[in-house]
């Protein structure tokens, strides 16, 4: 049976277009790297056929070997990157190549800074790494069918990247997809043995599916290998094993780096990582990392995040999100188990006893992590704060085991900081604490400087007092759900009756409660002009040079939190 080829020529998506401009104007700061994005695109489609395989092992049309081939014909000046992984149908090109379907994709161009060296992190993060190809690649033909469909359903898609691509109907025996790049003149290097496998052992050495470039004999001249016109065979040029089930004696910051690209579609390396092999009750390897750089989509909330989940070598899913808290959602990395079932599904992971151990494990080690960076490398810390902070604060509302790990690490902006980049911890701020003091006093603000200028301050800074500046929207979250940290309380300034405890003298007192009685009129006068606007008006204890404040109850929400709250 054949099927009616009908070739069409098609607009990219209007964002498509957008990211093929800024990818083909050199966004990758190195040229290689597009054979990295097309090797770990042959390797995730090799990955999936796998799991498929697990519950219909006729996909495996009887080549259960998978592998990923690299060739080149210098005289046409072509490289092709083939697997014989899942493939695709032709719908399933035209919405993986024509399109990017994500809600994020508007967000992700207007990220785009103009800045070649930032924008680059910004592609590698979203994704589109089959789009590299025309760093070096004049026109891109790929050649697909799915696995399982038959031979006359195989897709030919075709584009020079200049805003629309073809894609017809054609036969192809062999399931999986083969990616052609007709390269320009100027990158013929692209089709040199030694230089691409230079780049393999360099990117993709990790890669867990076989890499095979044809055999080259660099020990011996032409005539004699005329003489034994051997036929070259395929030979595997990379190592091909799972980083993750190798000793850590035997890894190098290298390859862990360079695993880290590969699984987390970035560029920049990770601040740090963390490898496990756990055996008992539980069996399963963990490799988790750090990000050096927030993904655009951080704060998406229908942006799944998580780490990806292996069960005994066999890929089972992407964004794994029971095996780590939402509030440590930037963790990326590789989790996997001995003991799952292979055909574990997201609904299972909702209820199983492993998942649950081993996302506490997870936990632990991160906060271990960090909490190790925080001591030992505080300026790799104030990176991280600068990209994660606010994510990490969530911790204490969603994880209240860890409250006080998690506390630990959440740094402040503070009356005693010389600038605003200066942060502290609460363990800092209790270290230098007033001998009498208390409480952990702070501020909620929508600024720095609105904070910092605050008239609830004035007495803490008459008394030599430390508070807290707390500016961002995730910190009014933030303490309502930290009401303490080892033993002492937070109270807000701007909150009820100021108790400032033994550190109020009993002078003072005095003298507050004879100025009351004095202005008792004036306080009336005030109350009365005001009517229902204000519940009560007091003489206050916290001023020294402003006249008046406006404070609210201990329970109620805070005036910081209402104007929040207005502008959603």
């Amino acid at each position: 049976m054949t099927v009616e080829a009908h070739k069409e020529t098609m607009d990219f998506q209007a964002e498509v277009s957008q990211v093929l401009n800024l990818v083909i104007r050199s966004l990758y700061s190195n040229k290689e790297i597009f054979l990295r994005e097309l090797i770990s695109n042959a390797s995730d489609a090799a990955e999936k056929l796998r799991f498929e395989a697990l519950t219909d092992d006729a996909l495996y049309e009887e080549d259960p070997n998978l592998r990923i081939r690299v060739s080149v014909d210098e005289e046409r000046r072509t490289l092709t990157i083939s697997d014989n992984g899942i493939g695709m149908s032709r719908q399933e090109v035209s919405e993986t190549i024509g399109t990017i379907a994500n809600s994020g994709t508007r967000k992700f161009i207007e990220a785009m800074s103009g800045d070649k060296a930032q924008d680059s992190q910004l592609i590698g993060q979203f994704g589109v790494g089959f789009y590299s190809a025309f760093i070096v690649a004049d026109k891109v033909t790929l050649v697909t069918r799915r696995a399982g469909a038959g031979s006359e359903h195989g897709v030919r898609w075709e584009s020079s990247g200049e805003g629309s691509y073809t894609i017809e109907t054609v036969e192809k025996a062999g399931r999986g997809t083969d990616v052609t790049l007709h390269l320009r003149e100027e990158e013929s290097e692209f089709t040199k043995g030694y230089r691409l496998r230079g780049i393999i052992s360099k990117f993709s050495d990790h890669v867990a599916i076989p890499v095979e470039m044809l055999e080259e004999d660099f020990g011996r001249d032409d005539e004699e290998k005329e003489k034994e016109k051997k036929e070259p065979q395929w030979e595997q040029v990379n190592k091909g094993t799972a980083l993750w089930m190798r000793n850590k004696s035997d890894i190098s910051d290298e390859e862990y780096n360079e695993f880290y690209k590969h699984i987390g579609h970035d560029f920049e390396e990770p601040l740090a990582y963390v490898h496990n092999r756990v055996e008992g009750k539980s069996e399963y390897s963990s490799l988790l990392y750090i990000p050096g750089r927030a993904p655009f989509d951080l704060w998406d909330r229908e942006q799944k995040h998580g780490v990806k989940l292996y069960v005994r070598r066999v890929f089972i899913m992407d964004e794994a999100d029971k095996l780590m808290p939402r509030y440590l959602r930037f963790v990326k990395g590789v989790v996997d188990s001995d003991d799952l079932p292979l055909n574990v599904s997201r609904e299972l992971l909702q209820h199983n006893k492993k998942i649950d151990s081993i996302r506490s494990a997870n936990v632990k080690r991160v906060l271990e992590l960090l909490k190790k960076m925080s001591s030992n490398e505080p300026e790799k810390y104030q990176k991280f704060w600068k990209e994660f902070g606010n994510v990490l604060k969530e911790g204490p509302a969603e994880d209240y085991a860890n409250k006080e790990k998690v506390a630990e690490l959440i740094r402040f902006n503070s009356t005693k900081a010389e600038r605003k980049e200066d942060l502290v911890s609460l363990d800092q701020y209790i270290d230098r604490m007033q001998e009498k003091q208390e409480k952990i006093y702070y501020i909620t603000a929508d600024s720095y400087a609105a904070a910092l200028h605050s008239p609830h301050l004035e007495v803490f800074r008459k008394k030599d007092v430390e508070v807290l500046l707390l500016t961002d929207r995730v910190d009014e979250w933030l303490v309502t759900h930290l009401f303490e940290y080892k033993g002492k309380q937070l109270q807000s300034v701007a909150k009820g009756e100021l108790d400032l405890g033994e550190l109020e003298a009993k002078e003072n007192k005095e003298e507050q409660d004879k100025a009351a009685e004095e202005h008792k009129g004036l306080v009336e006068r005030i109350k009365s002009a005001l009517g229902d606007a204000v519940k009560e008006v007091r003489i206050s204890k916290r001023l020294t040079e402003s006249p008046a404040c406006l404070v609210v109850e201990d329970y109620d929400m805070s005036a910081n939190l209402q104007r929040v709250l207005k502008q959603l």
